[in-house]
C-alpha cells in the first residue's frame, strides 16, 4: 500500500477557521507572542504555546531554565523553545526515549514511507538527524536499503530502538523485527523463530519484561485483526496465543498499556467504519480476556491515538473519531479503571490530531510527557510537553500557604481583582485532585497591600477547613467501606464452606455415577452372552427338530418296504441288495 488514506475528521475539527492542507514550514524566528491556551492567554510563564500550527513564544526573563526543567506549569501542553533542524512533519510514526534523548523514525508524509531517524535532545531541546548506516542484508556483507515504513512500533531494548512491523510499500508475508543499535549506529534485520505474524501496521507492541506482546492492526490488505502473539526478545521465539475469554474486536491505531506486569489493557481503535472506546484486560497469567466495567468520565471513541503509562496511570492523548479531532486529553487510573480528563486544548492544534506520538521522560523526580507529530488536516512536526501533576505534593504545598506551580494565569479584563479558588477532590486511596482557576488584571501587578494578603490567608483557611472536613467524611466513609469488606470477606468465607460441602457431595455423585456406569457395562455385557446362547439354542432346537424328523421318515420307509416285500415273497433286505 504506496499510500495511506487521510482520517475522515479532519476536515471538521473543531476549529471552525477554513485551513489549507498544506505542509508548514515553521519559521523558528517567529514573533514573541503570549501563550493561548482555550482561548485565554498566560503572560507570566515562559512556554511555547501552540495555536493554528503556529509557535508563539512567552516573555518571561525570570524563568531561565535548562530543558525539561523550563516545563514549569503542570496538567498544560506547552510547546518548549525548539532548536535545530527539525524533521519532516509526518504521522504514523515511532518514538521512543533513551536517556533524555527521544527518538523518532518513519512515518507517512503525504502518503510517502519515510525512514529517517532524528533525536530530540530532551536537555536543550535541539533536533539533530541520525545518519545510520543502511540495513545489512540476510547472509550477505553488502547493505540493503532501509525500508520505509508507517504504522509500527519503537520500542527501546537493551541500548537498541527495535522497529517492529509497520505499513510498507511492497510488504512482506510476516512481521520484521529491525535493530538499532545506539552505540554503532546501524541497522540491523533480526532472525527470528517459529511462526512470526503476518505483516501488518497500526498494531499495538507492548513491551512486558523481556517479552513483546503484539495484538491487532490491518494487514496489507486491509483486514482488520485481533489476533495475540508474544517475541521473546531472549530467544526471539515467536508465539501464537490463543486465549480464553472474548477479545476485543478486530481493530487497527488502538492502544495497549501494561499494569503491575501482568494485565495487558487495550482501548479504542477503529474499523473500517467506525471507533471504538471500549476497554478490554488481557490476564497475562491465565492468558483470559475480560471486558470491565470503566468508571468516571470515559472517553468519547477514538482510534489513532497515543498513550503513555505512567506508573498506575495510563495517559492517553488525541485520535480522531471520524467527526472531529480528540481535544481531551485523559488519564486513566488502572488500579481502579476509573477515567478523569487532564486537559483540553482549543482549535486544530497538533494534540488534537491522529498519528501523533506519545513519549515519557523525568526531570528532577518528575514525570514529563512529550508528544511528537500527528494529522489533523495539515502534517505536524511540533514538539509538545506536559508535566502531570504530582498529586501527593499537593497537601504540603497548600499548607505552607504557597501557590501551587499548577496555578496558571489567565486574562480577565472584567475583574480587576485575583482570586485563587481551589478545590480538592479526595479519593478513597488519599488521593487528591486540584483544579485551579487564576483570573489576573492584564496591567501588571504592582503591589499588593495588606488587606490583600489579610483576605489571601483567610480563603486560605477556609480551604485548609473545608478540606480537613472533606478529609473527615472520607475517612468516615472509608471505615464505612471497611465494615462492609469485612461483612463481605465473612458471607465470602460462608459461601467458600458452602462452597466445599457442595464439592464434595458432588465428587461423592460423581463417584456413585461411575460405580452405576460400571455396573451396567457389566449387565450389557452379560446380555449380550445370553443373546448368543440364546441364539445357540435355538440353532440346535432346530437341527434336532431335522434330524427327528428325518429318523421319523427312514422309519416309516422301512417298515412300509417290509410288508409288501413279505407279501411279494422279496425280502425287504434281497431287493435292496439287488438293486
Amino acid at each position: 500500500m504506496e499510500k495511506e488514506e487521510d482520517p475522515g475528521w479532519y476536515s471538521r475539527t473543531s476549529n471552525s477557521v477554513a485551513e489549507p492542507v498544506v505542509d508548514v514550514q515553521m519559521n523558528h524566528n517567529s514573533k514573541v507572542e503570549p501563550v493561548m491556551e482555550n482561548g485565554n492567554a498566560y503572560p507570566e510563564t515562559k512556554t511555547i504555546a501552540i495555536e493554528n500550527g503556529n509557535l508563539m513564544e512567552t516573555q518571561d526573563k525570570d524563568v531561565v531554565l535548562e530543558g525539561l526543567g523550563s516545563i514549569v506549569i503542570y496538567d498544560q501542553w506547552v510547546a518548549p523553545p525548539i532548536s535545530g533542524q527539525r524533521p519532516k512533519a509526518r504521522y504514523e510514526h515511532g518514538s521512543a526515549v533513551v536517556q533524555d534523548k527521544m527518538y523518532v523514525y518513519g512515518g507517512n508524509h503525504n502518503g510517502r514511507y519515510l525512514n529517517d531517524l532524528h533525536v530530540l535532545d530532551l536537555r536543550s531541546w535541539t533536533w539533530s538527524k541520525v545518519d545510520a548506516a543502511n540495513i545489512a542484508a540476510e547472509e550477505s556483507s553488502s547493505p540493503a536499503p532501509l525500508t520505509p515504513c508507517a504504522g509500527h512500533a519503537l520500542i527501546p531494548w537493551d541500548n537498541s530502538l527495535l522497529s517492529i512491523a509497520g505499513h510498507t510499500k511492497d510488504p512482506l508475508d510476516t512481521i520484521q523485527v529491525k535493530e538499532f543499535n545506539l552505540q554503532t549506529g546501524k541497522w540491523s534485520t533480526l532472525k527470528t523463530y517459529g511462526r512470526p505474524p503476518v505483516s501488518r501496521g497500526g498494531q499495538s507492541v507492548t513491551l512486558v519484561g523481556t517479552s513483546l506482546v503484539i495484538f491487532g492492526g490491518q494487514d496489507a490488505k486491509r483486514s482488520l485483526l485481533n489476533d495475540l502473539h508474544i517475541l521473546d526478545l531472549e530467544t526471539l521465539t515467536w508465539d501464537e496465543i490463543d486465549a480464553v475469554g472474548v477479545p476485543p474486536s478486530p481493530r487497527s491505531d488502538h492502544a495497549a498499556a501494561v499494569h503491575a506486569e501482568r494485565y495487558l489493557l487495550i482501548f479504542g481503535g477503529g474499523s473500517h467504519s467506525s471507533c471504538f472506546n471500549d476497554l478490554h484486560v488481557l490476564d497475562l497469567q491465565a492468558m483470559e480476556w475480560s471486558r470491565p466495567t470503566q468508571q468516571g468520565e470515559i472517553p468519547a471513541p477514538r482510534a489513532g491515538h497515543a498513550g503513555v503509562a505512567v506508573g498506575e496511570n495510563w495517559f492517553i492523548v488525541g485520535g480522531g473519531d471520524n467527526k472531529n479531532g480528540v481535544s481531551e486529553t485523559v488519564v486513566l487510573n488502572m488500579s481502579t479503571l476509573v477515567w478523569s480528563i487532564v486537559t483540553t486544548v482549543q482549535g486544530r492544534v497538533p494534540i488534537a490530531s491522529e498519528g501523533l506520538s506519545l513519549a515519557v521522560s523525568s526531570y528532577n523526580g518528575e514525570d514529563i510527557l512529550v508528544s511528537f507529530g500527528g494529522y489533523n488536516g495539515r502534517y505536524s512536526n511540533e514538539v509538545s510537553v506536559l508535566k502531570p501533576s504530582h498529586k501527593s505534593t499537593l497537601p504540603s504545598k497548600i499548607l505552607e500557604g504557597t501557590a501551587p506551580d499548577s496555578v496558571s494565569a489567565v486574562h480577565n479584563a472584567t475583574n480587576p481583582t485575583r482570586d485563587v479558588e481551589s478545590e480538592f477532590d479526595v479519593g478513597q486511596e488519599g488521593k487528591i485532585r486540584e483544579i485551579v482557576m487564576d483570573n489576573i488584571d492584564p496591567d501588571p501587578i504592582k503591589s499588593k497591600g495588606e488587606g490583600t494578603s489579610e483576605h489571601l490567608m483567610a480563603t486560605l483557611k477556609a480551604e485548609k477547613e473545608e478540606l480537613e472536613s472533606s478529609l473527615s467524611r472520607e475517612k468516615l466513609q472509608t471505615l464505612q467501606l471497611k465494615q462492609d469488606l469485612a461483612e463481605a470477606e465473612t458471607r465470602n468465607t460462608d459461601l467458600c464452606k458452602e462452597l466445599q460441602s457442595v464439592r464434595g457431595q458432588l465428587a461423592s455423585e460423581q463417584s456413585r455415577c461411575f460405580k452405576l456406569e460400571v455396573d451396567v457395562a457389566e449387565v450389557r455385557q452379560k446380555l449380550q452372552a445370553m443373546e448368543t446362547l440364546q441364539k445357540e439354542l435355538e440353532l440346535l432346537q432346530r437341527q434336532m427338530a431335522v434330524s427327528e424328523e428325518a429318523a421319523l421318515s427312514a422309519k416309516q420307509r422301512q417298515s412300509s418296504s417290509g410288508v409288501w416285500g413279505w407279501i411279494a415273497g422279496t425280502p425287504g433286505n434281497q431287493k435292496l441288495d439287488e438293486s
